[in-house]
């Protein structure tokens, strides 16, 4: 049975700490749902209504402009172990990028990953959990190291080069770069 709750509690946030990946889903109008699956130590319980994700630069940067066009994102953790459980968080987001104002006070909470391109602030509107029985057992083994590897071998010009030609989401949305390297 489906429980909704108006903030995190302690169970939650225990919960979220055991998990070593999470979902992350956006959307804007007339745009396709994004849905994405993150791993790495990126993600931060700030408080009982407020999160905040490191984001690696990657293949896209659809979050980004659906935040910027429409600010809904749901982000979801899902037990692969025992007791079964899902949880969700909805919510409004901003991406908060190295050159911003508020990068400081948030880029304190993580250890900056080769590749760190914003990180995702995201007021918590609900948290609902279920049951997640359907979800299989499944054991992690490791990280992967290649998008670590990737940034590292290819260094900041790379990434900034990137950038500079992708300024929209596949669907056409603008997105705002990182103008200086994170610190």
């Amino acid at each position: 049975m489906a429980e909704f709750f108006d903030a995190l509690t302690d169970d939650h946030c225990a919960f979220i700490a055991r998990q070593p990946m999470f979902f992350v889903a956006t959307a804007a109008p007339e745009s396709r749902v994004n849905l994405s699956p993150k791993g790495m130590d990126c993600f931060r319980v700030l408080g009982p209504n407020r999160v905040a994700y490191l984001d690696v630069a990657g293949s896209g940067n659809e979050t980004h402009a659906h935040l910027i066009a429409d600010g809904r994102i749901t982000i979801m953790f899902c037990a692969f172990d025992s007791p079964a459980l899902i949880l969700r968080l909805y919510g409004h987001g901003k991406p908060v990028l190295p050159q911003d104002p508020e990068w400081a006070e948030l880029a304190a909470h993580f250890a900056l990953l080769p590749g760190t391109r914003q990180i995702f602030d995201v007021s918590v509107d609900s948290a609902q959990s279920s049951c997640g029985w359907a979800v299989p057992h499944m054991t992690f083994d490791r990280e992967r190291e290649t998008l670590s590897r990737y940034h590292v071998k290819h260094g900041a010009s790379a990434r900034f080069a990137k950038y500079a030609v992708r300024t929209h989401s596949i669907d056409g949305l603008p997105v705002r770069n990182p103008s200086e390297e994170p610190v």
